[in-house]
């Protein structure tokens, strides 16, 4: 592959919960030289909800397309007037990222079934969103079928399989809506959809489907030959392993190509036609190589909710991890094995109590400022993460919120502090499992708004993991790592480690762990997993009257 001796440029799309973005990079520098953020148009905050049912999250696949034009038109504006000599024909390439896992029913055409007059009002024919958690009773009874028939399904994600995934949302949708499950020929991961269109890739079976989203989330391994067996399908519904033939034999990680942009969507976005589109990763797996990830680097991408990525070669042996969200070669990074962990809520936590309970979201700012000025243990509360469930270690979706030790004169920058801890001592969980496990965490870099907008948050997630917690210099790292994806595709760099060394670097600012602050959060660290253990079903049978009056006396002594 020759690398050319003056870099050109690609584009980076990330498509998140509420919105999508589109940034130029230049290849050279992984400067960001345009971006746009686009909302999706439909529903609130983009997610089509059901107020009778507070498990459903979808999306309308129409808002992906729309935002998909707008956002890079947008981001080329932005280039060609921050940059007066850039121009449209220097972009070699399109990388993308999605929600995860986010799968689209559509027809023998890849035309969601969603855009037809008889469905187009029917939430079940829209984009699934990751946080649906519709399918709660499917995936324990998938979990419970292949405990039975195919441990080794399990051993690779953890040991159970999420509502949030793939094979859950389609049963559930069988279950509750056949005629949208009959009129879908095939189901298309978001992260894969996107890169077919620009593609115009118009048979479902043709798409280049990442591994990412197919290993992590549709039980898809080398090892058994790619997709569940006809059989243990059956064992669910015949109807899904008839589905099976129509959806896709191989996977592939980030060094195939998906496609090359079409025609049509060339003359849209006034960009080359030909120029190669990167395979569709999830968006924070994307996030992690713009972050630089590598072995002994985690990465944490904070947004509505978090995923932790770690890599470890794919040279070596990776132990079964218990309680994960799974382990996968090829995913992240080429050559690795792709680690994937993370918790179900953590930017929605705190936007929930503000904006929801309280109702202004003009108070982030005073809640943190009051929050900030509390020492650890001061509230004399203690907090569970599980306001949308718990994704790893416990993999329970109908785990709820808990906040622990209020009295009467309990205030609402406590409580903020209690969920900024609660977030962090979840955050601590996954480290440690998967250190227990003999996977290296030395360091953690972290993306997304809140890292940067928040050192309150991130000094206290350095207290509460006892790491060192470092920023991407990008505030738009998914969107970086599809770029970056789309470089070494495209040529302008031969290999991912390459070109994340020319592209990705880390902001200066490094929070590290305070001592007299770590012993406290150490107390209550042990608090919240006895919480954790009882509440989650490890520890039923757990003493849990000590607790209280032991964050009172932890309240205390951190009050003089």
């Amino acid at each position: 592959m020759q690398i050319p001796s003056v870099m050109p440029f690609t584009i980076g799309l990330d498509y998140g919960t509420n919105s999508a973005r589109a940034v130029v990079v230049d290849c050279a520098d992984g400067r960001e030289i345009g971006t746009a953020v686009v909302d999706y148009p439909s529903g609130h905050q983009g997610i089509l909800l059901n107020p009778a049912d507070h498990h459903l999250a979808r999306q309308s696949p129409a808002d992906y397309v729309f935002v998909l034009e707008q956002a890079t038109l947008q981001a080329l504006a932005a280039a060609r007037s921050a940059e007066p000599g850039f121009s449209a024909d220097q972009v070699i390439g399109i990388g993308m990222d999605g929600t995860g896992s986010s799968p689209i029913p559509v027809d023998s055409g890849n035309v969601p079934i969603a855009s037809k007059a008889e469905f187009s009002s029917n939430l079940n024919a829209q984009c699934w969103l990751w946080k649906d958690h519709t399918g709660i009773p499917e995936a324990a009874a998938i979990t419970e079928t292949a405990a039975r028939m195919r441990p080794q399904y399990l051993a690779k994600i953890g040991g159970t399989y999420s509502s949030e995934w793939f094979w859950a949302k389609i049963w559930h949708c069988l279950k509750v809506d056949e005629a949208v499950f009959d009129a879908a020929y095939s189901w298309v991961e978001l992260a894969d959809f996107i890169p077919a269109v620009l593609a115009g890739v118009t048979d479902p079976r043709k798409i280049q489907r990442g591994v990412c989203m197919a290993g992590h989330k549709a039980l898809y391994a080398e090892d058994w030959n790619g997709l569940p067996d006809k059989e243990f399908l059956t064992a669910l519904n015949p109807k899904l392993a008839d589905l099976r033939d129509r959806l896709y034999d191989q996977a592939h990680d980030a060094s195939a190509i998906a496609g090359h942009l079409c025609v049509d969507w060339a003359e849209k976005l006034g960009l080359p036609a030909g120029i190669p589109i990167a395979i569709g990763e999830m968006d924070v797996h994307y996030g992690a190589i713009g972050c630089g990830v590598d072995e002994g680097t985690l990465v944490k991408v904070i947004g509505t909710s978090t995923c932790d990525c770690a890599v470890v070669s794919a040279e070596k042996t990776v132990a079964d991890i218990p309680g994960i969200c799974g382990i996968v070669k090829g995913a992240i990074l080429p050559g690795y094995f792709g680690i994937e962990a993370g918790q179900s809520a953590v930017g929605d936590i705190f936007k929930w109590f503000v904006e929801g309970v309280l109702g202004d979201v003009s108070l982030h700012g005073p809640l943190t400022d009051a929050a900030a000025a509390l020492r650890p243990g001061q509230s004399g509360l203690l907090a569970l993460d599980w306001n949308n469930g718990n994704r790893t270690i416990l993999v329970d979706q109908s785990l709820t919120g808990l906040l622990l030790g209020q009295t009467l004169y309990t205030t609402q920058g406590e409580i903020y502090r209690a969920l900024i801890e609660a977030t962090a001592f979840g955050a601590r969980a996954i480290v440690d499992r998967i250190r227990e496990y003999g996977v290296p965490v030395e360091r953690i870099v972290c993306s997304g708004g809140i890292a940067e907008k928040n050192p309150l948050l991130m000094q206290i997630y350095a207290d509460v993991t006892g790491c060192e917690m470092r920023v991407s210099r990008s505030s738009q790292a998914c969107a970086l790592g599809s770029a970056i994806g789309a470089a070494v595709i495209a040529g302008a760099h031969p290999d991912f480690k390459t070109a994340q060394a020319a592209m990705t670097g880390l902001k200066e600012i490094s929070f590290k762990p305070i001592p007299e602050n770590q012993a406290i959060y150490q107390k209550l660290y042990d608090l919240y997993r006895e919480l954790h253990d009882a509440f989650g079903g490890v520890n039923p049978s757990a003493n849990l009257g000590h607790i209280m009056k032991d964050l009172l006396a932890l309240k205390a002594q951190q009050s003089h």
